[in-house]
């Protein structure tokens, strides 16, 4: 394959793998209900990551106060990363 796709591909694939992350620590933040989201290193955080959660949220409705739309979210990330991260070849190892 041509070396400036796989060097795209596997870009776009660090990039879900990164965003996976912060996924995962917005949704244990998410756990303790004395954190300040209009701190500093916590807003940071909501702001990359609500917007892609605020998508989910709109179609599926917290039940009994327990947000399910995190679930969806991460499925699709993963899928998507996992995607570019196979059409990038074996370099990267994800």
């Amino acid at each position: 394959m041509n070396p400036a796709l796989d060097l795209i591909f596997s870009t776009l694939a660090a990039f879900f793998q990164i965003y996976f992350v912060l996924l995962i620590i917005r949704i244990l933040l998410s756990w303790f209900p004395n954190v300040n989201w209009y701190d500093p290193p916590f807003s940071i955080v909501s702001q990359l990551t609500d917007p892609y959660l605020n998508i989910f949220r709109s179609f599926i409705p917290p039940l009994g106060g327990l947000d399910l739309s995190p679930i969806l979210a991460i499925f699709l990330l993963q899928f998507i990363g996992q995607f570019f991260s196979s059409l990038s070849g074996p370099a990267l190892g994800f």
